[in-house]
């Protein structure tokens, strides 16, 4: 069954894929209507998750943050779908580092690197990165459970270069890497819900308290790599730019959890500058005390 499905859907996103942007985005506005207007996708989800982190918001302003919200979705989607065939040269285009020396003063030092991301903007095209860096990449994706698309995934994501590891490998990679005596650059979307009864800390996000992931954190400490946070801008429709936000060079030398909470207050300034970039339609506070 899961095959079938693959060999269905296969060509659809292949054909999504090769179509210009100017389509691909008018495709985008139409899905948006359908999703929003008529479907109603986690609409409530998204308001809720609004008004609990934005209190003293209207419901006017909490109607227009949910409506940027659901566009930007709907480019999401699209964009990730182009990734299964746009070129390098055209994703440099559209993505691009603004400060790569950060990196690369790192890799002079000797230094691996775990790239904190969030789910903000664009996290599917910071691949390109690999293109551009001295390092050997990596980046931690969750397995799916359909074997077809899970390979569909892993070469759309290494298309230019970065190794795809599953969250349970990533211990034991960059562990090997390390032992290698390889420089490893990781990216890790360090905002995740972690599981109730499998998490060490709770702290505030969006000044809610919630268990959060620490498991980016305890990594670095354990092979003293540096944490770095990706912040990642939309600047206009299909265009992002990336820069390097240095949190820990040596995380042993950090307190427990200063290193997770640095991280939350990067994520933190992005959301309330521009909210409706930031990925409301997951139930990140369902855990809240």
């Amino acid at each position: 069954m899961g095959r079938l499905l693959y060999l269905i859907i296969y060509p659809f996103i292949w054909l999504v894929s090769i179509l210009p942007f100017p389509i691909l985005y008018l495709k985008s506005s139409l899905l948006y209507r359908l999703v929003y207007y008529i479907i109603g996708y986690r609409k409530k989800v998204v308001k809720d998750n609004l008004k609990l982190v934005f209190p003293h918001k209207s419901s006017e302003e909490i109607n227009t943050i949910a409506k940027g919200f659901y566009k930007h979705l709907c480019d999401i989607i699209f964009e990730t779908l182009k990734s299964m065939t746009i070129s390098e040269k055209e994703i440099k285009k559209r993505f691009r580092f603004k400060n790569l020396e950060v990196v690369n003063e790192l890799y002079q030092k000797d230094k691996s690197i775990l790239l904190m991301c969030g789910h903000y903007a664009s996290w599917e095209w910071s691949g390109i990165l690999a293109t551009q860096i001295p390092y050997k990449g990596y980046a931690v994706y969750k397995k799916l459970d359909n074997p077809y698309f899970d390979r569909l995934v892993k070469r759309i994501r290494g298309r230019f270069g970065a190794s795809i590891i599953t969250n349970k490998q990533i211990t034991k990679t960059l562990y090997k890497s390390f032992k290698k005596g390889e420089k490893s650059l990781t990216l890790i979307l360090s905002d995740q819900t972690p599981k109730l009864g499998a998490f060490k800390q709770r702290d505030t996000f969006m000044d809610v308290n919630v268990p959060v992931f620490t498991g980016t954190e305890e990594l670095a400490k354990m092979l003293d790599f540096a944490t770095v946070y990706l912040k990642v801008e939309k600047v206009k429709r299909g265009y992002y730019e990336a820069s390097f936000v240095p949190l820990a060079e040596n995380p042993k030398k950090y307190d427990d959890f200063q290193i997770t909470r640095m991280f939350l207050t990067e994520i933190e300034k992005q959301i309330k500058e521009a909210p409706a970039y930031y990925l409301w339609s997951h139930k990140r506070w369902k855990h809240r005390n």
